[in-house]
């Protein structure tokens, strides 16, 4: 791959929830969904393009977005849930948001590995536990939460980025769907 294309193979296969799902299946296929949706909006484009910010107050991009979910997938079930020690992937003290400060040296090729990486990561800590089971670690005001309260919120932030997803690619090249 070269930095200029991204591979139309990394489309991703998305499956609707199901309507007659348990409670834990339900959650599972909702948070699949919506991260295969984020896949989706950044598939078919060049590094360029994804690091684009569609609207010109914003320094919002696609990239920006595939980074900073990694973060937050590997913060609620690595750091919290799994109560491993806080290791960002792209934050430093320096800048606290470089996920989303993307330069000429981040690519898609990277972040999706690394995103990719992530979700396993993040799938593996949760499988073996019941949703009612409180997290290992604290959140950063030292709370513990149940892993219902982590699904919920990581579909709740994957739905609220995906909005920004679906506008940023339009503004990028005019496709719009789920």
């Amino acid at each position: 791959m070269t930095t200029s294309e991204t591979p139309s193979a990394e489309t991703a296969e998305r499956s609707e929830p199901a309507l007659d799902a348990t409670e834990r299946a339900m959650l599972d296929g909702w948070l699949e969904y919506h991260r295969e949706t984020l896949a989706r909006k950044c598939s078919g484009l060049t590094d360029e393009q994804l690091k684009s910010a569609a609207v010109p107050s914003s320094t919002l991009t696609l990239l920006g977005l595939l980074r900073h979910m990694a973060e937050v997938e590997r913060w609620w079930f690595t750091t919290v849930f799994g109560g491993e020690p806080d290791v960002p992937v792209y934050s430093t003290e320096e800048d606290p948001d470089r996920d989303f400060h993307v330069g000429p040296e981040d690519t898609y090729a990277q972040a999706l590995a690394t995103w990719r990486g992530e979700l396993a990561t993040a799938r593996d800590h949760a499988a073996p536990h019941e949703l009612d089971e409180l997290s290992a670690g604290t959140s950063r005001n030292g709370r513990h939460f149940n892993l219902r309260w982590i699904y919920t919120h990581m579909i709740e932030e994957y739905a609220r980025h995906n909005g920004h997803a679906d506008l940023i690619r339009e503004a990028v090249d005019g496709s719009t769907g789920e």
